[in-house]
């Protein structure tokens, strides 16, 4: 018998995550759920049970898995050519960097891979505006940003988190942040001074718990910001993309941001594929040898791209979050006080907090994970639901009703 013990032509599950305990770096505490396939809304297990996917991948999977438009292409890009690095040209980036520079109205893309090499290269490209234009004093730049931000677990990030288990053991931490509340603009203001390159914000905060700021939040920033001299950072990885109803989440407020983040949904669900959007008075401080990532932009993923911001232009999953949105919104709302505390969220985006006296967000989860809902739980017994777009009004009910069924059961 080989490490993979099989039942027939399928890995068991115990094999499976046997395998994975012993040859994987402990970096995550996964459900016990072994994925072999998907399509659209659902994940089907190495056993055969299928799973109504509501995390979809951190919003990385919003179009649904295996979506026939963007497979399309990667299979048509897959015959032709894959990477070259940027020492070369290649003939889908420039299209690529065009389409997504309108979708955000701006002039010039970066592009990179994973999200948290979006944010890094955004704070790199703060700190260069600030020298070269703002005229900011060699390391001396800072960047304000919020508590309970998520934006990814490098080690430049990790200096500005609040999260200790991301934190603690990775020091020494990298200087020049400043942490002020979410949702407090007068915090945003008084951390400025003459130094300050940026302001970093998530208009709303995913990992936090899906947090919607006060309306005037991002309209006061964006105001502090142009009087300050000072960008205006939107990280629009996992808000973005057609997620909350909108193509950017920043839209619900009417403000514009001088740089975007984006990420996971940007590569289809198939390929990494990130990016910093802004106009070209910032973006083109950066100059050969300055920044640069083998794979970023590369022939596939920039395929992908394309057909990614094409689906965005028409719209259609906008308006699918904002109807369905509003119909899971609905139906979560109804189990305030029969063991949820509050909902939150925008779109097809909705924090839950469940009464602790009940269980763990973990707990839950497991829960739902046996009834064949995948969700993910965050800060102790809060519940993100996500899932992807192509979701449908009765795979939303029948989701809301096995996670009522759980509550019911917990409370009796």
């Amino acid at each position: 018998m080989t490490a993979l013990e099989r039942v027939g032509n399928h890995v068991t599950p115990e094999s499976a995550i046997a395998l994975d305990d012993r040859y994987l770096a402990h970096n995550y505490a996964p459900l016990p759920v072994v994925a072999a396939d998907a399509e659209g809304a659902w994940i089907t297990d190495v056993t055969g049970r299928r799973y109504l996917d509501c995390l979809a991948a951190y919003s990385a999977v919003n179009f649904g898995h295996r979506n026939p438009e963007i497979m399309a292409t990667a299979h048509a890009q897959l015959d032709r050519l894959t990477l070259v690095s940027r020492a070369f040209h290649a003939d889908r980036l420039g299209p690529f960097a065009q389409a997504l520079a309108e979708l955000c109205d701006k002039d010039m893309v970066l592009p990179m891979n994973t999200g948290a090499e979006a944010v890094e290269s955004g704070i790199k490209v703060a700190r260069k505006w600030s020298a070269d234009v703002k005229g900011v004093p060699a390391n001396r730049a800072n960047i304000v940003v919020a508590h309970n931000n998520f934006h990814g677990r490098t080690t430049t990030i990790i200096s500005f988190s609040d999260d200790e288990t991301a934190r603690r053991g990775f020091g020494p931490y990298t200087p020049g942040f400043r942490s002020v509340p979410f949702g407090d603009h007068r915090a945003v203001a008084d951390a400025i001074d003459a130094h300050t390159a940026a302001v970093l914000i998530e208009p709303i905060q995913g990992e936090a718990g899906i947090i919607v700021p006060p309306a005037d939040f991002l309209p006061r920033v964006r105001e502090i910001c142009t009087r300050s001299r000072v960008l205006l950072i939107a990280d629009e990885i996992q808000s973005g993309l057609a997620r909350t109803g909108r193509t950017f989440a920043c839209e619900h407020w009417d403000v514009v941001p001088d740089i975007y983040l984006l990420g996971k949904a940007l590569g289809g669900g198939v390929v990494p594929l990130s990016a910093v959007v802004a106009d070209r008075d910032v973006l083109g401080v950066l100059h050969p040898g300055e920044h640069g990532s083998t794979f970023g932009g590369n022939p596939l993923a920039a395929a992908i791209g394309i057909t990614v911001v094409n689906m965005l232009r028409r719209g259609e999953f906008q308006r699918r979050s904002t109807e369905l949105g509003a119909h899971l919104h609905a139906r979560l709302m109804d189990l305030v006080r029969q063991g949820v505390r509050a909902v939150r969220g925008l779109g097809l985006w909705a924090g839950v907090d469940i009464d602790p006296a009940l269980g763990t967000g973990r707990q839950f989860g497991l829960a739902l994970a046996e009834r064949g809902v995948l969700v993910k739980d965050t800060h102790g017994s809060t519940l993100r639901f996500a899932p992807p777009l192509v979701v449908t009004a009765g795979e939303l009910d029948w989701a809301v009703d096995q996670f009522a069924d759980a509550l019911a059961e917990v409370r009796r």
